[in-house]
């Protein structure tokens, strides 16, 4: 019985951490680039974009296409590094439990 009780107090101790840790992955944040810092896109750790930044000099290309795949190159560069960054965060957070854990998402991230 009392190994029972150490794991429910485990179990508990890493839910509480994890819930932390995704708390705070809202107010960590990654940029991605493309086009060698031509567009700049901010994502957080909850793979939301939060802000893009474009220079002007793209506009004057009149290259739609272009502009087009390097927002989408820059969005998807973004979102790479903040599943990374939340992958990350919430395996050091959980204390290696994660990892006995395998396949197990969290809200999509693994």
């Amino acid at each position: 019985m009392n190994d029972f009780g150490n794991m429910q107090k485990m179990l508990s101790e890493f839910q509480k951490n994890l819930e932390k840790a995704m708390g705070e992955l809202e107010n960590m944040s990654v940029v991605g680039e493309s086009g060698g810092g031509m567009v700049k896109v901010t994502a957080n750790g909850k793979r939301e974009i939060l802000k893009i930044v474009i220079e002007p000099e793209i506009f004057n290309s009149h290259d739609k296409e272009m502009m087009e795949d390097l927002i989408g190159a820059a969005v998807n560069n973004a979102l790479q590094k903040a599943e990374k960054m939340a992958t990350d965060h919430l395996g050091a957070s959980a204390g290696g439990l994660m990892s006995m854990l395998p396949g197990f998402k969290f809200g999509g991230i693994s």
